[in-house]
């Protein structure tokens, strides 16, 4: 638990160095390939074709899972998803809310509308959450939104 933390904190630290290097110059998907912690999540995004929309000028808050989160998932998941590309694409886009929500913003037992249609629940009781997904960093700004650092991929119903 400590070492998985540890690693949370040290890619948020250095999402969060990248991103306000030239004041934010850097969107959410350039900001997510430099933390280098987000190879799995990137690697998805490119397979759904959803790139040029995480590059377009939003704003999006985008919940990230880490190569980490990605890893606890059941083997073969992974595999799975890479081949069907409608489901991998109603994971990713359950992780982006339109807007730019900063965690000051939230509250407990709020709702919040996805992008892909569907609802995620926001616990601020402890701790941050969504969908039970504990927050590990916050408020990383990018040039057209901002991430927050989950450490769970988190599955629509």
């Amino acid at each position: 638990m400590f070492r998985r933390t540890f690693i949370a904190l040290t890619a948020a630290a250095t999402i969060a160095t990248g991103a306000s290097a030239g004041g934010h110059s850097k969107d959410i998907v350039d900001t997510a390939v430099e933390a280098g912690s987000f190879t799995t999540l990137v690697a998805a995004v490119q397979a759904a074709g959803l790139v040029d929309v995480l590059k377009g000028d939003g704003p999006f808050t985008v919940f990230a899972p880490t190569d980490e989160a990605f890893a606890a998932l059941p083997e073969g998941t992974i595999e799975a998803l890479l081949g069907d590309i409608p489901a991998l694409t109603a994971i990713l886009t359950y992780h982006v809310v339109a807007g730019k929500v900063m965690a000051g913003d939230l509250s407990d037992g709020m709702m919040a509308a996805t992008v892909n249609g569907a609802s995620i629940t926001i616990g601020t009781s402890g701790g941050v959450t969504v969908n039970g997904a504990n927050v590990v960093a916050a408020d990383i700004e990018a040039s057209n939104g901002v991430i927050h650092v989950i450490d769970a991929v988190i599955i629509p119903k």
